[in-house]
């Protein structure tokens, strides 16, 4: 399988870079100090038509692969921003998919142009506090009404909910108990964000304070029936379209900051000396980097595989989980390595590494935790018995 990049692939790799390379350091430093949300980082992403990159022409979007996608992602992570920078432009990327899929013209012309242009902003609510990774026991209601739904119940880690003009949100709208399957009864909304009915609560965190996570209480929210996605009861089968593309963005970025992060730590050992000589002559600086460099290269490998395989349209699940979790795991190493490479230095904010290792830790816990893709792995590629 070739992974040599396509003129037009090189050339998407080339201008991202290059659009995120004007915010530099110092800008993202401001951001996570201050917790405001990057919006020139924002509409400049949108004014260049990248929000929109996967989305289909004819609403303004590039109608590109999720190949294209995970490079333009690999390179915002590689840039000053880190996750800061990929999460504030993320859900645009594998959001609207099920929308994209499911969702009717008049659904896809009203939702979709001012999602791309960056005019709208939307966040996701799927995940619960009683719920976490088992999505089919959450337990916010959407009872029907003549005109549509009234919603009640709580969402959390729910990104950019203070910025959100929209949200995608997931709701029981049979009881489980009287579902065949679990994960019947599950439907899906994206509808206007209703201050008055809606208490967005920001989450204190550990990391990417500028894109901000948030718990939500929803109170007799009414929505109405066009904003229904696709059939009542399929909400969960519509999500999982949307699962692969994201477990190979997640990897990519964890990828991207990885290689940032290394970039820096190799600078440093090059300049930095010690007792007369550059730290970088010293093999216990050398060997932990050239390892990095190997980690994270394999795992951009396997989340291309993934991306490939997803294009062409064959089976994606076993590679992109793989690509998500060996992604994830080589950005926190190669984030650690750096730290450990600047000393005392790695601790103070002015180095960055500092900042990126606490943001790569996202991707080893979201939107799914390594564990799970250990299990995943074991039960479809090597036929164990299923475990949870």
């Amino acid at each position: 399988m070739d992974f040599t990049l396509t003129d037009e692939q090189q050339a998407i790799t080339e201008n991202v870079a290059a659009l995120c390379a004007r915010f530099d350091d110092n800008y993202w430093r401001e951001r996570d100090r201050t917790g405001e949300f990057p919006f020139d980082f924002h509409a400049a992403m949108a004014k260049d038509g990248w929000l929109g990159i996967t989305m289909p022409e004819e609403y303004g979007g590039a109608g590109l692969g999720l190949t294209e996608a995970a490079l333009m992602m690999h390179e915002v992570a590689k840039s000053p921003g880190g996750m800061s920078a990929a999460s504030a432009i993320h859900i645009n990327i594998f959001g609207p998919h099920p929308i994209v899929v499911f969702g009717t013209d008049e659904q896809k012309q009203r939702w979709l142009p001012s999602f791309i242009n960056g005019t709208e902003k939307t966040c996701f609510g799927v995940t619960e506090p009683n719920a976490g990774l088992n999505t089919t026991a959450i337990e916010t209601r959407a009872e029907k009404t003549a005109s549509g739904y009234v919603v009640n119940g709580r969402k959390i880690w729910t990104t950019t909910g203070q910025e959100a003009d929209k949200i995608l949100l997931l709701a029981r709208t049979t009881p489980k108990d009287k579902c065949k399957k679990a994960t019947d009864g599950l439907s899906l909304f994206f509808t206007n964000v209703d201050r008055t009915k809606m208490d967005i609560r920001v989450i204190e965190k550990m990391g990417r304070k500028a894109v901000d996570s948030n718990e939500v209480f929803i109170d007799n929210l009414e929505i109405p029936d066009e904003d229904l996605v696709g059939e009542e009861g399929k909400g969960f089968y519509y999500l999982l379209h949307s699962l692969n593309p994201e477990r190979v963005l997640i990897g990519m970025e964890a990828i991207g900051i990885g290689k940032n992060a290394l970039a820096r730590a190799a600078k440093y050992a090059r300049e930095r000396e010690v007792f007369g000589r550059p730290i970088g002559k010293n093999q216990g600086i050398q060997h932990p980097l050239a390892e990095n460099w190997m980690e994270l290269e394999a795992a951009y490998l396997m989340a291309m595989r993934g991306a490939a395989n997803y294009d062409a349209g064959l089976d994606a699940g076993l590679y992109a989980n793989a690509a998500k979790y060996l992604g994830a795991e080589a950005g926190f190493k190669a984030c650690t390595q750096a730290v450990m490479t600047h000393g005392g230095m790695g601790y103070a904010k002015e180095f960055t590494v500092e900042r990126l290792l606490r943001e790569v830790m996202i991707c080893r816990i979201a939107p799914i935790s390594p564990q799970l893709i250990l299990c995943f792995i074991a039960e479809k590629a090597l036929d164990l018995p299923k475990s949870y």
